[in-house]
């Protein structure tokens, strides 16, 4: 997965974590999360969009862009897909036992 490198961004700007810290109310661990992308660390549910589009308009980013990348990343994989039961296979046995049950 390709890194946003939002710290960079956020340098290359001259604005320092504190600095958004002041003005987002949000603490420099959940920011150096997010530059980080380490998303686990960060408070769940509603807190982390909230953190991400905070921050990302502080360091002059489209929300939307970060909070797309947000989502690749945190998303679950997607579950295997199991193929159903082979039907050829399973319509001539239970036939078989239907003959073999008027037979004896």
């Amino acid at each position: 997965m390709n890194s946003l490198n939002l710290s960079l961004s956020r340098q290359n700007k001259g604005i320092s974590l504190e600095e958004i810290a002041e003005t987002t109310k949000i603490s420099i661990r959940f920011l150096r999360a997010i530059e980080n992308e380490d998303f686990e660390t960060l408070p769940g549910g509603i807190f982390n969009t909230s953190y991400l589009r905070q921050y990302a308009s502080t360091i002059g980013i489209e929300p939307s862009t970060l909070l797309a990348h947000y989502h690749r990343v945190t998303a679950p994989p997607a579950p295997e897909v199991q193929q159903p039961p082979n039907r050829e296979r399973i319509m001539p046995l239970r036939l078989l036992k239907s003959l073999s049950a008027l037979v004896s």
